[in-house]
């Protein structure tokens, strides 16, 4: 029978959160056990390949180990329940602190923020319940129940295990989504547990809120979540490069973010609009019963504060009418003020609410180090707009397809660099997001539609931006779309010649030569002279001899004639592949397979190509112009794609091999990458940043530039291969407004109560 006395009880809770996670630990081995295999199984780099196949040899020799000294730390800690006992790994005094220490501790962060995200709602229900049962203002510091506790237990057992750094690196990835749901599940039956106790059957938070008066600061409540700025900021993406092997949150991870905000500011902001409040235990990802929304038309006051507040953001201008530059520092107080003054103006929580969430967002895009200063500046006068389309539209807090987010997310993509120096943003790129700024704010209560407006803008000046005003792409552009151009062409020549000579008699080294170098030819001479020019012409009567010479010959008289003609038809194949870039090499092995097939062709005893057939197929020839898709109508096939490296020079390399498995899913991300977005680019023993500056018509071709200017070009199952085995890594895990959503998130998990001051 449970003893029902509150140290018991929660001693008893304790216990239940370690068998729990006890029970779930050895699934977790298994999955981290195909994790390694499937990574010592994907293709790449030699150095990257035996760094995986090293660390992967440990994992197996010592993962099990880990489990076991896990699970004996969580019972015993659970044992310890509360008391305030030091973990191990924490320096007792002041003191130089070694440099495995910090890296554990920054794993531990990391962790628990991973633990965070799939486990707050169920970890906040815990907290209330035992806080109801033991009192007190919240959780002891090195309570087994904290995720920050829970990560540094997860960390302390994987030394003590004899895993390293690098083997925590290569699994990280998995390590945190299974951890995070295993913490879930934890907790969810710790919480089922204690309701069948009687314990908290409904939560309602707003007896537990603690507001803070005029008269007295009061602290805010200690919380895991709590993280200062600085620290919480991620480090830049060259020291987490080789953490991430697979793709960044994707659409649905995003939504339960904000879905996450929409839960929170409906337990703290609408119980004290219409007493609202209450509810159980909830599940990652479920849709909040209320949205944050303003009852009712803002009050003449708050409309006055709003005007005001967008004329303090806009710089001064000098008398010249030239804008004034002003510090990233100035700006920041500006917003301070202004967001003071607006809450004061407010008359509903509701609209003190949506100040202030608003206010925490830009403040954190303010803080991004990888945006140019100047660039935030421009950032910050969106604000105001922002704050108009969240008081009007609940969805902003909702939804990550509202065209607010998606041009800040846009713009703040295009500009977030590894680090200011190596991005090379360019004035163009500066004076259009000054322009956007602008023109949002010229146009205060058009909402939604001027900010869908001014993001297909941006969308529409990247594409001329990367092709004719960025010179660390221009360049690599134009070469990258003459090879498109000449890719389809010939291509296109090659169907039809297929089509062509379907039926007919021609030995296979000659339509070999046909279909895989002169259909090249043709459209190298297509786009250099145009499609009707002499040369193109020329070209083709070259492929109608070469056909005519490859056909069965009968009589003395075809025979010699082929003799006769073959020196002067050799002599121009030669000139039309010199022109198309081939080498004297590859000329010389082209002829000599030629030759091999006009020879075994000369003698063949196969039937004769009719006159009149051999007519019509000249005929076709003459006018494969007509006959040839137009623009667009054809896509350019993966398969059919020849060997691009050919195509390669100084300016533009051109990816020919390595990365993993193209599977659909890393296929489908491919599709997905946008202009103008960073990654960071293992490629010929360098690694550097990489900005995608185009894409084919069918994106089956993208060019990625670095901002010296050298051009990398991938065929889509090459970069989706790259993308597979974290040859290419996004310089950003997730959007610029979710990033500044999570931070939201933790800031209000701290202290509530801002919600309200």
């Amino acid at each position: 029978m449970t003893d029902s006395s509150p140290l018991a009880l929660s001693a008893q809770a304790r216990q239940v959160l370690a068998q729990a996670l006890h029970k779930g630990l050895p699934a977790l081995l298994q999955v981290l056990d195909r994790a390694a295999d499937d990574l010592v199984s994907q293709v790449a780099e030699h150095g990257l390949q035996m760094a995986r196949r090293d660390a992967m040899e440990r994992w197996r020799r010592a993962g099990r180990a880990w489990v076991g000294q896990l699970q004996a730390a969580v019972t015993q800690a659970a044992l310890q329940g509360w008391q305030d006992s030091r973990p191990r790994g924490v320096p007792q005094d002041l003191a130089l602190v070694g440099h495995e220490v910090i890296e554990r501790e920054i794993l531990v962060s990391r962790l628990a923020m991973a633990l965070l995200d799939q486990a707050s709602w169920e970890f906040n229900d815990l907290r209330l319940r035992m806080l109801s049962i033991e009192g007190g203002e919240d959780l002891p510091p090195n309570d087994i129940l904290r995720h920050q506790v829970l990560g540094r237990q997860v960390l302390t057992a994987w030394a003590d295990a004899g895993l390293g750094h690098e083997v925590w690196q290569f699994l990280q990835a998995t390590l945190h989504q299974e951890l995070g749901h295993l913490a879930y599940e934890a907790y969810h039956e710790c919480n089922r547990w204690l309701i069948a106790q009687g314990v908290l059957p409904d939560v309602n938070l707003r007896p537990l809120i603690r507001r803070l008066s005029d008269s007295t600061q009061e602290a805010p409540i200690s919380h895991p979540a709590t993280v200062p700025d600085s620290v919480a900021a991620e480090p830049p993406l060259a020291s987490r490069a080789v953490e991430r092997r697979v793709a960044p949150k994707s659409q649905d991870a995003a939504q339960q973010v904000l879905a996450q905000l929409q839960r929170v500011l409906a337990r703290h902001v609408m119980p004290s609009v219409g007493d609202a409040g209450g509810g159980g235990t909830s599940s990652p990802g479920a849709a909040p019963d209320v949205e944050l929304s303003i009852s009712s038309e803002p009050s003449p006051r708050f409309k006055q504060a709003l005007v005001q507040a967008q004329a303090a953001l806009r710089p001064e201008r000098a008398k010249s009418g030239d804008t004034l530059p002003i510090s990233l520092d100035q700006m920041r107080q500006r917003q301070q003020d202004v967001k003071q003054a607006l809450k004061d103006a407010a008359e509903s929580p509701a609209e003190r609410a949506t100040v202030e969430v608003v206010a925490m967002l830009f403040q954190s895009i303010l803080m991004e180090e990888r945006i140019p200063p100047a660039v935030r500046v421009w950032f910050a006068r969106l604000q105001m707009p922002v704050l108009r389309v969240a008081l009007a539209e609940p969805d902003f807090f909702a939804s990550t397809d509202h065209p607010a987010r998606l041009l800040i997310d846009r713009m703040g993509v295009c500009v977030m660099g590894f680090n200011t120096s190596s991005a090379n943003l360019g004035d163009a790129l500066e004076r259009e997001i000054k322009r956007i700024a602008q023109v949002v704010e010229a146009y205060p209560d058009t909402g939604r539609r001027v900010f869908q407006a001014v993001l297909t803008e941006f969308e529409k000046f990247l594409d001329h931006y990367f092709q004719t005003e960025n010179e660390a792409s221009r360049k690599g552009v134009s070469l990258a779309q003459q090879i498109e151009q000449r890719e389809t062409l010939a291509i296109q020549y090659t169907i039809e010649l297929r089509k062509m000579l379907a039926e007919v008699p021609v030995q296979e080294g000659v339509r070999d030569f046909l279909f895989q170098t002169w259909a090249d030819v043709l459209a190298v001479t297509a786009m250099r002279s145009g499609a009707e020019s002499t040369q193109t012409a020329q070209m083709r009567s070259v492929a109608a001899d070469l056909i005519w010479s490859a056909s069965a010959k009968v009589s003395r008289e075809e025979r010699a004639e082929v003799i006769q003609r073959l020196p002067t038809l050799l002599k121009t194949l030669r000139e039309g592949m010199r022109d198309a870039g081939l080498s004297v090499a590859k000329q010389d092995s082209k002829l000599q397979e030629l030759n091999t097939a006009l020879t075994a062709a000369f003698a063949a005893r196969s039937a004769v190509i009719p006159k009149e057939r051999l007519d019509e197929l000249m005929e076709q020839l003459h006018t494969l112009v007509a006959l040839l898709p137009g623009e667009g109508e054809h896509e350019l096939d993966e398969m059919l794609v020849r060997n691009l490296s050919a195509h390669e020079c100084d300016d533009l390399e051109v990816v020919a091999e390595g990365g993993g498995d193209a599977t659909d899913a890393m296929l489908k991300w491919a599709k997905s990458l946008q202009l103008g977005e960073w990654y960071m680019l293992d490629y010929r023993g360098r690694v550097e940043p990489v900005q995608l500056a185009w894409q084919g018509a069918h994106q089956q071709l993208n060019l990625f530039v670095s901002a010296q200017g050298r051009g990398v070009l991938f065929q889509l199952t090459r970069l989706a291969a790259f993308l597979h085995a974290g040859l290419l890594l996004p310089a950003q895990d997730e959007a610029l407004t979710v990033k500044a959503t999570r931070s939201v998130l933790a800031k209000l998990e701290v202290d509530p109560s801002r919600l309200y001051c």
